[in-house]
Formats: structure tokens, C-alpha cells, sequence
């Protein structure tokens, strides 16, 4: 069995240098085949490694393939070697499968974009790193493969790079990525110093020599966690992506939705023992959740751009998935990040099936009445949606309920806290639904007459991912409905130790459970009356550019002007800070101390350009004086 985990990564890997090198002799056609049936295979094999350790037997709770040492320095070592346990496996499954779907969407997606050879090269690319960054079984290569991420995403936001605002967008994304990841990297460093190790077996078996709350342990776990914000997407350095939302739709449901944003809690999840240790970072971790969920709803609720929705929508769930994370809850943010993918993919590919219905439209003002024209993407939409804002029996419900019963445990204002920010997603997500298919069209003549449903290639995908979103939920059914929660059941292994040491964490009763579940269920769908009377009976349309708004919506909309306020305090001064030290130190000091040692240089070479006077006697005087003035000087020494 180990020896299938080589070639998961492998081959979407080979695929990448094959469509590469010989990209100019490929027909589109092929580039499909190949790129598409990489991915499949290792969705297949991934697959199998997943049935091998649900059979496994008893105690063996992971695959280990190790391919070759790669650095070996002192008491530093580590290897190229992966690690497939239940966890990973999740991981690998989301990747692999949302990926191949997404793969196959792309196909009809891009089918008319000149760059459609280097877009699947990016793809296949993007998912090699993220199953490094799963796979690894040492911090170094889930570093490698955290980087390489970043540096895909980096590629695929600016795509269409002749638009100057993609690459600005993609700059924005790559520069906050790179802030996190500096926390990351000294937080790998801090591990290795203290505990000469960077596997994975080797640190989490030395952890329990820490005490609970180690100052040591609570550095490293906040250095983490730094670059979990950045990669996550959390309060600050959250505004690179909306903006990622420059790139193809395929790249924002892959990469900006359901799989590289949620590395940051794939790796909180991972080092789940050290973050068991520190009780003030998991305190931490449920704080930026908190705000983040909520501050990125609100913002939601005011936009019109779709894509830019759904992008504050994925913030905000990440945030929930973070508060489950810090309430010690592993198995439910996992749960959730797992059918965040389902429903969450599915609304960005379903978005962008409209944008192709409606000729590159995104802006919901100049849409409505989709519905007869888009019946595929209407339903699928419907289904997004509904399993986005919590109602049972879509996954999103027995997820989002799972998070907001441990909130409770821990602490009633947090499950208050979390309970709005849900609702509010119920609210938003309601709202773009209605006014981009109900009512009447409020597209131009021309642009409805050329309104059409996506190709088969397209729509398939949605049809599955739909599926996915209905049944989903299904792999963590709550005791309070007589499920055993196959999924906690089978990640136990790795969050086994975790549970040891902090204990039993509270649990709520079946009643209490009951009617916190009634009464959230009751709120949701008093929010989704209020959009449907708002934008369906009242047929309230949002304000088109340059009319007024009022102050609070003026804000929101706006953003809470938070892009505009890093403008103010960190740009500018950087950008002033620069022209002081380009006009100061470069120009006044480096550039005359180059300038003077080139003066030297010239001015040395010319004088002694004088003594050349091609007179021999003047030579052999010379020569005579120095050796004269050799002696003397040795002499006197």
C-alpha cells in the first residue's frame, strides 16, 4: 500500500512538465486529457489509501512512504517522506476530487482563453504542492509545499496579467502571504531548536515533556498561527482575498475556496498537540475566529460584486472553522472545512457559470431573472445555498450546528457571536441568490439575448458537487439523531493524544442540543423570509455606483475602509521610508562612494600611465632604485 503514495503527488507533477515542454504540439484536446486524467488518478489513489486504513488492522493507524533523504547537516536531517494518516487522507480526497471537478469544469470554462495550455499547467502544478503540503511528513516539506501554494496562487490570480489590476491583485496576495509565512518559518525554526527534530513523529512524541501552558510551546503555536492568518485568510491580513477574485472562477472554487485557504487549519489541525498545550493561543485562535467570521459578514451583506460575495462569504467560514479549532473541537473544524468545499465550490463554479450565461457580468445589479434562462446552475445554486446557510438536511447544517453546540461548551458568548455570524450568511447568501435569478431580467436587450446554460462540461461538475452538498453532512450525524459521526470516528488516531490531555471537554445534552438547534433553524429561516420579502416581494435592487448611501451602509459597503486605512499606515509611510533612503542613502551616500572609488580607480590608472615612457634606461633606473630601496628597507627591519 505505501508504495501507491509516491505516485498521488507524482502525477499531477509529471503532468505539469509534460503539457510544459511540449505544450506548442498539444491540441486542447489532449491538454484536458492529461491534465484532467492526472488529477483523476491521484483522486483514485488516494482513494484506495483511504479504504486501506479504513480497513487497516487494529493499530496501525498510518502509511509512511519514504523516498530519499534530502538534507543532512549536523543534527539537521530531513527527508523527502510522506505521511498518510486519516487526516491527510481527508485532505487528500478534497484535493483530489474537488480538484478533478474543477479540472473538468475548466475545460468548458477556458475553452476560448488563449493562455488555456499554461492555465492547466498552473493547475496541475497548484495541485502538487498542496498535496506536498498534506502529504509531508516533516514541517520542511509541508514548508515546500506551503510556498509553492502561494507561489501558484500568485500565477493564477494574475492569469490575465495585461489586466494591470490582476497583477496588482496578485502582488497584494503574494506580499500578505509572505508576511504570515515569516511567522511560519521562525515558528519551524523554534521547533527544530527545541526539539532537534522537524518530523512530525518525533515532535509530537516529545510534546508531552512540555507543561501545559509552556512559554515555549505558546511561542511556537502563535508563530503558526501567523502564517495560518495569512494563508487563511484571517483579521489582518485577510484583504488579499477578495481581491484574488481577479482570477479565472476555476481558480477562486479551487484554490480561494475550498483548498489552499484551508491550509492554515490543516495545519493547526496537524500540530493539534502543541496547540492542546497552549491554552492562551487556542483562546487566541477563537478570538481572530470570532471577529473574523463576523466583521467578514457584515461586509458580505453590502457587496454586488458575486464573486466578491462568496469571497467574503469563505473568510467568514474559515473563521467559524478557526473558533472550532480553538475550542479545542479538531474533528468539527475538519468536518466543516470538508463540506465548506462541497458547498463552497459549487457556489463558485456555479457563479461562474453564470458569468458565462450573462457574457463576463459579476455585478448582481445588472442580473435577476436567471432563473428560466439557467435552469442547471439556478438548482445547483439553490442547493449551494441552502446548505451554505445551515438548513437540514444539507451538509453545511450538521457542520455549522456541530461548531456552534462546542461553542456553547466553551462559552456562551462565543456561540452568540458565531450564531450571527451564521445567520448573517443566510441573510447575504439569500440576497445574491434572489437578485441574481428571481424578479425580471435587468440585463440590457443584448445581453439577454444571448443569456444561455452552460456546456455538459460545466454543469456536470455542478450536478455532482450539489450531490456532495446534500449528502455530505451525512459523515458526522450527531448522536442527538443517532449517528455515531463516522468521520470523528475515523480522525480519532490523530487527535487521540489531544483529547487525552486536556480531557473531557464539555458536552451539551440532547435537549439543551435540541433546542439551541430549533432555535438557530427558526432564526435562519426568519432570515431568509427577511431577504426574500426585501428582494423578491419589495424587489429592492442595491443602489447603482455614485448614488448616495447612508453613512452605515456607505461604510459597509465600502469595506469598513480597511484596505484604504493599511494604504494610510503601512504603504505610504513604506513608500515614503524608501524615497528618504533611495534619496539619501543610495543616491548621497552609496552612489557617491561607488562613484568615488571609481574616480580613484581612473585617477590612479592615469597617473601612473605617466611613468610609461617606453625609455629603457628609465626602466633599468628604476628597477635599480627599487631593489636598492628593498634592501635598505630589509636591513632596517
Amino acid at each position: 500500500m505505501s508504495d501507491l503514495i509516491g505516485l498521488i503527488p507524482l502525477a499531477p507533477l509529471l503532468s505539469f512538465l509534460f503539457i510544459g515542454l511540449v505544450n506548442k504540439d498539444l491540441t486542447k484536446g489532449w491538454v484536458s486529457f492529461i491534465a484532467c486524467g492526472s488529477v483523476f488518478v491521484s483522486f483514485v489513489l488516494s482513494a484506495v489509501l483511504y479504504f486501506g486504513l479504513l480497513n487497516a488492522a487494529e493499530g496501525q493507524a498510518a502509511f509512511t512512504y519514504t523516498a530519499f533523504e534530502w538534507i543532512s547537516a549536523g543534527n539537521f536531517s530531513a527527508s523527502i517522506a510522506f505521511l498518510v494518516d486519516p487526516l491527510s487522507v481527508v485532505m487528500m480526497l478534497i484535493i483530489t476530487g474537488v480538484g478533478f471537478l474543477i479540472h473538468v469544469y475548466s475545460v468548458g470554462y477556458m475553452h476560448t482563453d488563449d493562455g488555456y495550455h499554461r492555465f492547466f499547467m498552473y493547475l496541475n502544478l497548484f495541485i502538487f504542492f498542496m498535496l506536498l503540503l498534506v502529504m509531508g511528513s516533516n514541517y520542511l516539506l509541508m514548508f515546500v509545499g506551503w510556498e509553492g501554494v502561494g507561489l501558484c496562487s500568485y500565477l493564477l490570480i494574475g492569469f490575465w496579467f495585461k489586466n494591470q489590476d490582476y497583477n496588482d491583485a496578485a502582488k497584494k496576495a503574494f506580499i500578505m502571504n509572505r508576511i504570515g509565512d515569516v511567522g511560519l518559518i521562525l515558528g519551524v525554526i523554534l521547533i527544530f531548536v527545541h526539539f532537534d527534530s522537524i518530523s512530525y513523529a518525533e515532535v509530537f512524541s516529545r510534546a508531552a515533556d512540555f507543561p501545559m501552558g509552556s512559554g515555549i510551546i505558546t511561542l511556537i503555536t502563535i508563530l503558526l498561527f501567523i502564517g495560518a492568518i495569512g494563508k487563511s485568510a484571517q483579521i489582518p491580513l485577510y484583504t488579499w482575498l477578495p481581491d484574488a477574485m481577479a482570477g479565472p472562477t476555476p481558480v477562486s472554487a479551487l484554490i480561494h475556496a475550498a483548498t489552499m485557504v484551508t491550509a492554515g487549519v490543516y495545519m493547526i489541525a496537524r500540530n493539534n498537540i502543541l496547540y492542546t498545550l497552549s491554552p492562551f493561543t487556542l483562546d487566541v485562535v477563537v478570538v481572530i475566529g470570532l471577529a473574523t467570521s463576523l466583521f467578514a459578514a457584515t461586509i458580505a451583506v453590502a457587496q454586488n460584486d458575486i464573486k466578491k460575495v462568496l469571497a467574503y462569504s469563505t473568510v467568514s467560514q474559515l473563521g467559524l472553522m478557526f473558533v472550532a479549532l480553538g475550542v479545542g473541537a479538531f474533528t468539527t473544524g475538519i468536518f466543516h472545512m470538508a463540506t465548506h468545499a462541497f458547498f463552497k465550490a459549487l457556489l463558485f463554479l456555479a457563479a461562474g457559470s453564470v458569468i458565462h450565461g450573462m457574457g463576463g457580468q459579476q455585478d448582481v445589479r445588472g442580473m435577476g431573472g436567471l432563473k428560466k434562462y439557467l435552469p442547471v446552475t439556478f438548482a445547483t445554486f439553490f442547493i449551494g445555498t441552502l446548505a451554505i446557510s445551515g438548513i437540514p438536511p444539507f451538509a453545511g447544517f450538521f457542520s455549522k450546528d456541530e461548531i456552534l453546540a462546542n461553542a456553547f461548551a466553551h462559552h456562551e458568548l462565543v456561540w452568540i457571536i458565531a450564531v450571527l455570524a451564521s445567520l448573517l450568511t443566510a441573510f447575504y447568501m439569500f440576497r445574491l441568490f434572489f437578485l441574481t435569478f428571481s424578479g425580471t431580467s435587468r440585463a440590457s436587450a443584448e445581453v439577454q439575448h444571448h443569456i444561455h446554460e452552460s456546456p455538459k462540461s460545466m454543469t456536470v461538475p455542478l450536478v455532482i458537487l450539489a450531490a456532495l452538498s446534500v449528502v455530505g453532512g451525512f459523515m458526522g450525524i450527531p448522536e442527538v439523531f443517532g449517528g455515531s459521526h463516522a468521520l470523528d470516528n475515523f480522525l480519532a488516531p490523530v487527535f487521540a493524544a489531544s483529547q487525552n490531555l486536556a480531557g473531557e471537554r464539555g458536552h451539551l445534552s440532547h435537549e439543551l442540543e435540541l433546542i439551541l438547534m430549533g432555535v438557530i433553524i427558526a432564526f435562519t429561516v426568519l432570515m431568509i423570509f427577511l431577504a426574500w420579502n426585501l428582494y423578491v416581494r419589495r424587489r429592492r435592487v442595491p443602489a447603482p455606483e455614485g448614488v448616495s448611501l447612508n453613512p452605515t451602509h456607505r461604510l459597509i459597503y465600502n469595506k469598513y475602509y480597511v484596505d484604504e486605512l493599511y494604504d494610510r499606515i503601512i504603504i505610504r509611510p513604506i513608500q515614503f521610508l524608501s524615497k528618504v533612503l533611495d534619496s539619501v542613502v543610495e543616491k548621497l551616500m552609496i552612489d557617491n562612494i561607488v562613484n568615488f572609488s571609481g574616480r580613484i580607480v581612473t585617477w590612479g590608472g592615469k597617473t601612473l600611465r605617466l611613468v610609461q615612457t617606453g625609455n629603457l634606461g628609465f626602466y633599468i633606473f628604476a628597477m635599480v632604485i627599487s631593489v636598492i630601496i628593498v634592501l635598505v628597507v630589509k636591513i632596517l627591519i
